[in-house]
């Protein structure tokens, strides 16, 4: 089959090398610059340096076989090491967080940069619209958007896949983008769960970085919610003070401040793994249907993958 698939983060990209490897052609669209999805990285020049901050996904977990296998082909390509200072089954991408998504993306037509303002189906198959131009037609549709941007574009066509988008709300996160002159004198690499702060860590620590002194800090989410319309740079100097209340002695001068929204940023998960029609011949993956992981986001786009192979091999 032809298969079109919208959002090329982890789970579409997994979709994709399912597909991809039982012959099916694949072609992608995502709104982003480049890979990554939530597995972001920032990048930014100062004085001539360039530095980047992992303001996505800060690590992800590897627990079930078949995602070991592929983190362990990541590894191999040199686009992901274990950090154990986020747990014993920890990793990140190396050298940055968005290096499996970028790695993935290669083997594959993505079109990034391309915002779809819908998507319709007629006859021939389904056709993506975009602001300027259309693509299709193609035998099949995927969508691996975050939950309320799926629930918009599956209500037209599937009642019930869009219920249960509707059902896996996401929670938002603010996150804050931190550059030093000097090591901060805070003992560990992590912070978790402190006043106002979910998670912090010292960017710079992780495998393949050499950024100097450089920090994420994300806000838990009940506090990013209350904030959310919070102009970026309140809520920078918020994070930044609550980084620095840890300090142990005095602190370096900040390079680097500012902070970034994700709207939609974790999901409970619905426990539905993939969802897929086959009269319709529309599907849908992502961690808002498997889980708030990396790992369950990826489980989900391959699951997809292999449904809609066997329905094609069944047909």
């Amino acid at each position: 089959m032809d298969v079109v698939i919208l959002g090329a983060g982890i789970a579409g990209l997994a979709c994709a090398d399912q597909l991809r490897a039982a012959g099916h052609r694949v072609t992608l669209f995502d709104k982003g610059r480049g890979p990554g999805g939530r597995m972001s990285t920032r990048r930014v020049e100062i004085d001539g340096q360039t530095l980047q901050f992992d303001h996505g996904a800060q690590y992800f977990t590897v627990r079930d076989d078949r995602f070991r296998r592929q983190v362990q082909d990541w590894q191999a390509h040199g686009v992901a090491s274990p950090w154990h200072e986020a747990g014993p089954d920890a990793w990140v991408g190396t050298p940055a967080m968005n290096a499996p998504v970028r790695h993935m993306a290669s083997a594959h037509r993505v079109h990034f940069g391309h915002h779809v303002v819908g998507l319709t189906r007629n006859a021939q198959g389904w056709h993506v619209r975009l602001q300027e131009q259309q693509h299709g037609p193609f035998d099949a549709a995927i969508i691996a958007l975050p939950a309320e941007q799926a629930a918009a574009i599956l209500g037209t066509h599937d009642l019930m896949m869009a219920a249960d988008a509707m059902a896996a709300r996401s929670q938002p996160c603010w996150t804050a983008m931190m550059a030093f002159e000097d090591r901060v004198p805070i003992a560990a690499d992590s912070i978790r769960h402190q006043g106002i702060i979910g998670w912090a860590a010292r960017d710079g620590a992780k495998p393949g970085r050499n950024d100097g002194e450089t920090w994420v800090v994300q806000a838990h989410a009940s506090w990013s919610a209350s904030h959310l319309e919070n102009s970026a740079d309140a809520v920078a100097q918020a994070l930044l003070d609550a980084l620095l209340a840890h300090a142990e002695d005095k602190v370096p001068a900040v390079r680097y401040l500012a902070a970034h929204r994700w709207r939609f940023a974790m999901t409970p998960g619905i426990d539905k793994g993939a969802l897929w029609n086959g009269s319709l011949r529309l599907g849908a993956c992502g961690d808002w249907l498997q889980g708030p992981r990396v790992e369950l986001a990826w489980l989900s786009g391959h699951r997809l993958g292999t449904m809609i192979d066997a329905a094609a091999a069944a047909a």
